[in-house]
């Protein structure tokens, strides 16, 4: 099975003074997600968590929303030409008579690290019905504080980051600020993925009363990840996109963005945010 780190020669030059050394750097290898036998995206990815990752996969696309919708996922064997298996194949095979929704035909079958909606087809499309609405009843209110207390702690449970510098990381937490979990990836929505993945197979969707950060911007595809999974507040320690924006704006998902230190930006859904006194206006 791939590993989540690689080591390469690297020319070193500090300060005028030039060495050979081996550096550490994060894996990325293709993963191909297949539905029921047919073969539907391929992603870039860092190896590791790839069942999580195939079914947080199918969770944003519509396909999934309870762990009983899904029967197994098995790695493909034969995926070389000498027979060998590469552990880059997935095959996810959903439970008898679940209705599939029409994805192929909207969805490039190629998606890279940094986008995973680059291929499709219009807006609309990406507008995938979600299971849920937003429904945190009664609302999850959180602290300025609180939020400000987060990006630390996603940090410091990023271990593959700290040997190698190169990985987004996204995480979920509890409205009290308690770590539920991490996943790291060399790819901002595969990270999401695995983490919405894992949530399915343990039977925790719909993510009700979390809260979303991700080490990155907030791209309008988060914004919908984080809507498919039921999830009412995503913070981002970056900017977000107009689209990120306007989709939280409808669907009631609370948006934050520039989230650094005790300074942060409320896009959406500032109901979420207990502020202690009125807020500035201008």
């Amino acid at each position: 099975m791939g590993r989540v780190t690689e080591r390469r020669k690297v020319l070193r030059i500090r300060d005028g003074a030039v060495s050979t050394r081996p550096d550490t750097l994060v894996a990325e290898e293709p993963l191909e997600i297949r539905l029921n036998g047919k073969p539907l995206a391929i992603t870039m990815r860092t190896p590791g968590d790839d069942f999580a990752l195939a079914a947080g996969f199918l969770v944003s696309e519509g396909v999934l929303g309870r762990a009983d919708e899904l029967q197994n996922i098995v790695y493909c064997a034969g995926a070389t030409v000498d027979g060998s298996n590469t552990y880059n194949i997935v095959d996810v095979r959903t439970a008898p008579g679940l209705v599939m929704p029409d994805i192929t035909l909207e969805r490039n079958v190629y998606t890279t690290s940094s986008c995973g909606l680059c291929g499709k087809a219009s807006l609309d499309a990406v507008r995938t019905t979600a299971r849920w609405t937003i429904n945190d009843t009664p609302p999850v209110r959180l602290e300025p504080e609180l939020l400000a207390c987060l990006p630390d702690r996603l940090r410091a449970a990023q271990q593959v980051f700290d040997r190698t510098g190169g990985l987004h990381a996204a995480a979920l937490f509890t409205e009290e600020g308690e770590l539920v979990d991490i996943k790291e990836d060399v790819g901002r929505h595969n990270a999401v993925d695995k983490l919405v993945g894992r949530a399915l197979q343990n039977g925790s969707l719909p993510l009700s009363r979390t809260v979303l950060l991700v080490s990155g911007r907030a791209s309008f595809e988060l914004a919908q990840k984080a809507v498919m999974a039921g999830i009412p507040v995503l913070a981002a320690v970056s900017a977000p996109s107009s689209l990120a924006v306007d989709l939280a704006a409808e669907t009631g998902l609370t948006l934050v963005g520039f989230l650094r230190g005790a300074s942060m930006n409320v896009y959406a859904g500032e109901h979420r945010i207990a502020l202690r006194a009125a807020a500035t206006q201008g």
